[in-house]
């Protein structure tokens, strides 16, 4: 992993670019492409934070995070607001070289810099599922489902 590693905005000069980012074979059903996520942006300005994950100039993947989402805001025991990965993909060849841990560890201070505790992610279970990787991280599964996706969250601390 470089130590060029940054986040960028979408812009009309790189979406193109965002939009062929695809991650392996085995992974297309675990998490939507990056074009369905910027749809998902722009139909959700005030909560989404779409950014893409450079190398240098190379982009390697792409992050959403979100900002004040209630999960189920009809429901009395819903946790409340909450803020954390909407999705992560990264680009199939460029898989394993820390570009994953570098985005959740950005998604994560931007949370901490905006007055959050804790981050939430979802993920699909299963065989190629990021499982692991959230759970190497510190994500623990929260007990509850989002759709057919395991909730999971992270006290992030005073970082």
């Amino acid at each position: 992993m470089s130590s060029s590693l940054r986040l960028e905005e979408i812009t009309d000069d790189n979406v193109e670019a965002a939009c062929g980012l695809s991650v392996r074979p085995d992974q297309e059903g675990l998490v939507k492409p990056v074009s369905w996520s910027l749809a998902q942006a722009y139909a959700t300005p005030d909560v989404a934070w779409p950014r893409l994950i450079l190398d240098g100039d190379r982009l390697v993947g792409f992050v959403m995070a979100f900002f004040g989402i209630r999960f189920r805001p009809d429901d009395p025991g819903d946790a409340g607001p909450r803020s954390g990965l909407w999705r992560l993909n990264i680009a199939a060849d460029q898989q394993g070289r820390g570009y994953g841990r570098f985005a959740v560890a950005a998604v994560c201070e931007e949370i901490r810099r905006r007055g959050g505790t804790r981050a939430t992610v979802t993920w699909v279970p299963g065989e190629h599922g990021p499982e692991g990787f959230y759970l190497g991280l510190g994500f623990r599964p929260t007990g509850e489902t989002s759709g057919d996706q395991v909730v999971g969250e992270l006290e992030l601390g005073d970082g």
